[in-house]
């Protein structure tokens, strides 16, 4: 019983390392990091949804995928902050993933996307 438990302790592991989540921020850490500009933030919600607004200082990942390891600074332990539509909206993960595959090791998301993002009543950028 106990070789069983741990086998299934080990499946549940090795799962939930290989399931791309990656540590949540909040917004107020968000909203900061932007006033501070300490953080690169992602907005994987597409081009038509980043004009139409996101997160001030935000990169369109979109617009910028192709070119990622140009655009993301040369520091693997730089905060790259991912986020898309909300939390039950898994589209952050393209770009959580990349920053991850090109060494980046604080990779994280903000869950509660653009939509908790102007629900809590916060500044949006809009593209000129």
């Amino acid at each position: 019983m106990k070789k069983l438990l741990a086998v299934l302790a080990t499946s549940l592991l090795a799962v939930s390392a290989f399931a791309g989540e990656f540590p949540d921020i909040s917004i107020s850490e968000v909203k900061a990091l932007t006033e501070s500009k300490k953080a690169v933030i992602i907005d994987v919600n597409g081009s038509d949804s980043y004009q139409s607004g996101h997160v001030p200082g935000a990169l369109d990942y979109d617009a910028v995928s192709g070119k990622l390891a140009k655009v993301l600074p040369s520091d693997k332990n730089a905060l790259i902050v991912a986020y898309c539509g909300g939390p039950k909206c898994k589209a952050y993960q393209a770009a959580a993933n990349a920053a991850e595959k090109l060494g980046y090791k604080n990779v994280k998301h903000m869950s509660a996307g653009i939509s908790g993002w102007k629900a809590a009543g916060e500044k949006l950028e809009k593209k000129s």
